[in-house]
């Protein structure tokens, strides 16, 4: 984490969306850290944090809409290339096109808290042609909106108090999955009403 806020320090926005790019095309580079440290720099005051939480959502839409029409453009041709060849082994690559065969734009969804399986799903979903690119980036705009914010917000509040921060960021996944069992409990139960109400009539 040091090392990212030391580099964003010295280049701002433009360091944080470049390596979120970078997140989304697979290179094993931890999207939390970057965006908490992305969050860091703007509480010591090299950057505004609303600002950042924008640039941040960007670099992150961005990237995966770019796996996403990679996989749309290319198809299954796309797998030749070296750098995605080592993201979406073969192994892999048909272990979540089997599962995207059957939850669509479920695991699409749950792909954002997935940080070893994400680039994959989103290059499956643009070789399936199953997603429309709207769907697509409606569904990854709402899973991007429950995380994003919690990152960036943590490394700002916590920018005086690193080895605070450090524990934080180990409880923070916990925090995204129990806010996302909220939202998921919140719409099923939403469905079981609509569905009761169909029936009395």
């Amino acid at each position: 984490m040091e090392t990212l806020i030391a580099f964003f320090s010295s280049y701002g926005y433009w360091a944080v969306f470049l390596v979120l790019l970078a997140c989304g095309f697979g290179v094993p580079i931890p999207e939390d850290i970057t965006l908490v440290s992305g969050g860091v720099i703007s509480g010591l005051g090299y950057t505004n944090v609303h600002w950042m939480f924008v640039v941040s959502m960007l670099g992150v839409l961005i990237g995966d809409s770019t796996m996403y029409w990679l996989g749309r453009i290319y198809g299954k041709k796309i797998l030749r290339f070296p750098l995605i060849r080592k993201i979406a082994t073969p192994v892999r690559f048909a272990a979540v096109q089997e599962r995207f065969e059957k939850q669509g734009w479920k695991l699409l969804f749950m792909a954002r808290f997935l940080p070893g399986l994400r680039a994959v799903v989103y290059l499956v979903s643009g070789i399936s042609h199953k997603v429309s690119f709207t769907k697509f980036l409606l569904v990854d705009f709402v899973a991007a909106v429950i995380s994003v914010p919690i990152w960036v917000y943590l490394g700002y509040y916590g920018a005086s108090n690193l080895d605070w921060l450090h524990e934080q960021v180990k409880n923070g996944q916990h925090i995204i999955f129990a806010i996302l069992g909220v939202v998921i409990l919140f719409f099923a139960f939403k469905w079981y009403k609509n569905k009761k109400n169909k029936n009395v009539k």
